[in-house]
């Protein structure tokens, strides 16, 4: 995998580095995102935090794994970081990583950050996102939260010049995988690197999350509750399977 990333913290003076976090690992060819759950802003907690230290303890755990001389487990990745993130709060996460040896991605997923896999421009793959209604994502953390026992495990084939798009919902909320195919054949065309088309999504995103009256994937699925774009911290993680 050849990676690139963009991260937009939306603009907030008394959290300027968000709640969104993520790592890449291009050695160990493993790359995850969080998204530190918003509510606990009432509480006068920064799920930021959480999200960084995991993400953080994941990256870590990446390591320890191939230590074990095997190849890199997402869940069990999870499972470690989860155990050793001790901050107050609670986050979505969703980790991936490519088993070479079987031309395979492998991931780890809870909550409503995900990845499409896509294919020749075509999206062949979209993550279903966890929730347990409209706003309340599955999320892990330390205070009535879930477990990694709840991650959705899946092993998908890819081949070579696939493409995987890993994001939180602030990507996913605002921009239709239509619109994702579009930018990614223009892409494709332009040879673009890997963080280049990051950027492209990613301010595409954050544009339509701005419009109020724009039909986006949040408005929609809202059911009439809201309109247009849902502002949010936005994480996009390119990979080009070589």
């Amino acid at each position: 995998m050849v990676v690139g990333s963009l991260y937009l913290p939306k603009d907030n003076p008394n959290k300027p580095l968000g709640e969104d976090a993520h790592f890449m690992h291009e050695l160990y060819q493993t790359i995850g995102v969080a998204d530190g759950v918003g509510g606990w802003a009432l509480k006068g907690i920064d799920a930021g935090i959480y999200a960084r230290e995991l993400m953080k303890n994941s990256f870590i755990a990446t390591y320890d794994e191939t230590m074990k001389g095997d190849y890199v487990n997402p869940k069990r990745v999870l499972e470690e970081a989860y155990k050793n993130t001790n901050s107050k709060g609670s986050s979505t996460a969703c980790i991936i990583t490519l088993n070479s040896m079987k031309n395979t991605i492998v991931a780890a997923n809870v909550g409503d950050s995900g990845f499409l896999l896509i294919r020749k421009g075509k999206i062949t793959y979209k993550l279903s996102i966890q929730q347990r209604g409209f706003g309340c994502p599955y999320q892990l953390g330390n205070c009535n939260s879930d477990n990694p026992s709840v991650a959705q495990e899946m092993e998908l084939n890819v081949e070579r010049d696939d493409i995987l798009m890993v994001g939180t919902d602030g990507m996913l909320d605002n921009i239709f995988e239509s619109e994702i195919e579009e930018i990614v054949e223009r892409a494709i065309d332009q040879k673009l690197k890997a963080e280049e088309l990051a950027s492209q999504i990613g301010n595409i995103a954050l544009y339509n999350s701005f419009d109020r009256f724009a039909d986006t994937p949040y408005a929609r699925a809202s059911e009439g509750r809201h309109k247009g774009g849902k502002i949010d911290d936005i994480t996009v993680i390119v990979a080009y399977i070589q």
